[in-house]
């Protein structure tokens, strides 16, 4: 009987596997593979790009406006992710069911807060923003609320799950103690998701740095936005120049949650 459990155990992973490749491979032959698929001058352009890439504009001019659209684009990821976070602690606290006192609760609460998460992390955020500029115009709530509202579903999602996986040993530990539903939401949950949730949300954060440059391209100022306009005067070397702050500030804040998550850890 052993044996052919791990058989078909086995044989389930090669199937699996089989039919990924099958997918992948059907995938490929169904995409138009054509000439028109290849832009004619791309060799040239291509070219252009990594030539600009050795030889970035470092003109004071492009660095002072460089530091500025970087300030720009942090302040947007910054503001952004505060109304994420509170979005994200309170609708997933409720979405994890952890309060509810009954059954019925539980599946109606949950399952209500999990539909409004999976609502604002359906939509991505550059469309938030093209909804957000059509409404109030290009204004900087534009921005923070279209990084806001579609983190706020992405982490608040993930802060119900990692909730829901805590062992059940603690809880009953504290539930047995006589604590209630709030003292174990405090001194059970919350203690024991806080280095997961902390080290998720810097990763968040610099995503939500990159997806500020991004949505700066609706025309609200930042990173992206100057990469959009030396794009259209065709000033490869600008745009490595901007393209380059990006990265620095990514990097920059990459270590900081490196540092931080090891201050954790100690």
């Amino acid at each position: 009987m052993g044996k052919f459990l791990y058989f078909l155990t086995y044989y389930k992973k090669s199937l699996l596997t089989l039919l990924l490749i099958l997918i992948f491979v059907w995938s490929l032959f169904s995409v138009q593979w054509n000439a028109d698929l290849l832009h004619p001058g791309g060799g040239v352009t291509t070219k252009q790009i990594f030539q600009a890439l050795l030889a970035p504009d470092l003109s004071p001019e492009i660095l002072i406006l460089a530091l500025e659209s970087t300030w720009i684009t942090l302040v947007y990821a910054v503001a952004g992710m505060s109304i994420a976070i509170i979005l994200a602690f309170f609708f997933g606290i409720l979405a994890s069911g952890v309060l509810s006192t009954s059954r019925f609760n539980l599946f109606a609460v949950s399952g209500f807060f999990r539909g409004i998460l999976g609502f604002t992390r359906a939509i991505h955020e550059l469309v938030w923003a093209w909804l957000f500029v059509a409404a109030i115009g290009l204004s900087p709530f534009a921005a923070v609320f279209a990084l806001g509202i579609p983190y706020g579903g992405i982490l608040g999602k993930i802060f119900a799950d990692m909730l829901n996986d805590i062992p059940e040993e603690p809880i009953k530990a504290l539930e047995t103690a006589g604590a209630s539903k709030l003292q174990t939401l405090l001194y059970g949950y919350l203690p024991l998701v806080r280095a997961n949730i902390i080290s998720y949300v810097m990763y968040r954060f610099e995503c939500s740095v990159r997806s500020s440059a991004i949505m700066s391209f609706v025309g609200l100022g930042g990173l992206g936005y100057q990469i959009q306009l030396s794009l259209s005067d065709l000033q490869y070397d600008e745009v490595w120049t901007f393209l380059f702050f990006l990265i620095a500030l990514v990097v920059l804040i990459d270590a900081w949650s490196n540092l931080l998550r090891k201050r954790m850890v100690l």
